[in-house]
């Protein structure tokens, strides 16, 4: 959901987490579930594109872009 909030690509993310683009792709998809370090190196560029985690609220955790 983040990575189509930015429409960002497979590769761009890839890219921009210093991680192959197999591994989102595996984890998007539920193959995987990734090594922590990856996985924050992910969150960690998600969030510096603008996009903010919501936690689980009642509603069920999700994203939004940041204002601005």
């Amino acid at each position: 959901m983040a990575r189509a909030a930015l429409n960002w690509s497979l590769q761009r993310l890839a890219d921009s987490a210093g991680v192959h683009r197999n591994t989102i792709s595996n984890f998007e998809t539920g193959k995987y579930a990734g090594r922590p370090e990856a996985l924050e190196a992910i969150r960690a560029a998600l969030e510096a594109a603008g996009v903010e985690f919501i936690p689980e609220n009642g509603g069920g955790a999700g994203v939004r872009l940041r204002k601005g």
